[in-house]
This record gives structure tokens, C-alpha cells and sequence, in this order.
């Protein structure tokens, strides 16, 4: 008999509902914010969202400034450019490996299961949906490379695209492609096929940080 999950310590929950408010714009990119306008805000004593803020601190979404509350994190588009540079190389080094470990079709269903997950949220038009779908895809993929460090350093990194993403979500085309992509790179894996699975996994990539640099460039959403 499966254990049931162990509930949320209220840190935690404090962080999550933070976080999903810079995802979501509620707390732009430069705002500066008390821990008790936070803690109002979310309805929790101070003590929860001070401790969040220090785990929010680490993974680069917003400042903590002694005796000034917090600062929500900008980015530059050189950020950007840097954090997808290494996003690509770790998440295709994790694809090469998962390829190699001879995963069978159970060891693969939850990669795959994300990608329906996608292919159905792209046939109701629901992008929100799919945009966690491939959050689940990329955090699978890394898993299942097997290497703890990469896993850690993706976790750090992927926070700060997520964000992006929210803020070009409703402004690019339908990812199609990206779906395409991740097809490819999990039959590559399925059929042990390494190199490729490397190489389609980092042309996906490239691609996925062409279209998000040029929407934030178009729309004027980062530093220059």
C-alpha cells in the first residue's frame, strides 16, 4: 500500500504561492516588498515567509535586502542568453545519459505521459496546461539522467525561464514544435540512441531560447 504524501510544511507552501505570484506578474520584476505586506498578502505570520524568501533568494527570483524586506529579481537578456546556454548543455547531457541506462517502456511512461499531457493541452488551446506539462517533461528528463548535480544546478536555473515563459505564454505561437521535439528526443532515448538523443534534445533547445529571446526583445519585457 502506497504512504500517503507528507502535507506541505507552511514554508513551503509560502514559497510556492510567492513564487507563482512573480511567475504570474502579481509581483513585477524590480518591486520591492516588506516581509509583513508579503505575509498579509498571503495570510501567514512572518516567520514562514522570511523563511521563503531566503529559499527564493538561492534560486535567484528576488533579493533579500536586511531591514528593507525583499526586491523582486530582473533579468537582462544576457541573462537569459547565459542561463539557456547552460539549461541546453545539462538537460542534453541528461537526455545522453538517460539513452544509456537502458530504460524500459515503465521507466519512460511518466516522460511520455507528459508529452500527451502537452499534445492534449495543445488540442484545447490551454497553455497554461501545457506549460506544465513541459515543466514536468524537462524536470523527467533530468531525473532520469541520474545525476544529482545537474538536477540541482536545472532546479536553480529553470525558475528563472519558467518566469520568462509566463511573460511571452500568451504572445507566441502555439508550440507545436516543441512537442515535435519532445517526441524525438524521447523515441531517441527509448531506442538507446545516445548522440541523438543529446543532439535533438539540444537543437530543441536553441530553438526554444530563439523564440523567447525575440518575443522578450519585440515586446520590450527585459533589460536590455
Amino acid at each position: 500500500m502506497l504512504e500517503a504524501p507528507k502535507p506541505k510544511t507552511i514554508t513551503t507552501q509560502a514559497m510556492e504561492k510567492i513564487r507563482q505570484l512573480i511567475f504570474d506578474g502579481e509581483l513585477a520584476a524590480g518591486s520591492d516588498h516588506l516581509e509583513s505586506e508579503l505575509a498579509d498578502r498571503l495570510g501567514m505570520s512572518r516567520t514562514p515567509v522570511r523563511e521563503a524568501t531566503l529559499m527564493l533568494a538561492q534560486q535567484g527570483l528576488l533579493e533579500v535586502r536586511p531591514r528593507k524586506g525583499v526586491r523582486i529579481s530582473t533579468l537582462s537578456l544576457r541573462d537569459m542568453e547565459e542561463i539557456y546556454a547552460v539549461l541546453t548543455e545539462l538537460e542534453s547531457l541528461s537526455a545522453e545519459q538517460a539513452a544509456d541506462k537502458g530504460y524500459s517502456d515503465e521507466d519512460l511512461s511518466a516522460l511520455k505521459q507528459s508529452i500527451e499531457a502537452m499534445e492534449e493541452a495543445l488540442g484545447r488551446e490551454d497553455r497554461e496546461a501545457w506549460a506544465i506539462a513541459d515543466d514536468a517533461f524537462h524536470d523527467e528528463l533530468v531525473r532520469l539522467g541520474g545525476n544529482s548535480r545537474v538536477e540541482s544546478i536545472v532546479s536553480m536555473m529553470a525558475n528563472q525561464v519558467r518566469r520568462a515563459r509566463a511573460m511571452t505564454l500568451y504572445i507566441r505561437p502555439l508550440p507545436v514544435k516543441s512537442n515535435e521535439d519532445h517526441r524525438a528526443v524521447y523515441a531517441a532515448i527509448k531506442k538507446g540512441y545516445a548522440n541523438e538523443a543529446r543532439e535533438r534534445h539540444r537543437s530543441h533547445r536553441q530553438h526554444a531560447r530563439e523564440v523567447l529571446i525575440e518575443l522578450l526583445k519585440k515586446h520590450k519585457l527585459f533589460q536590455l
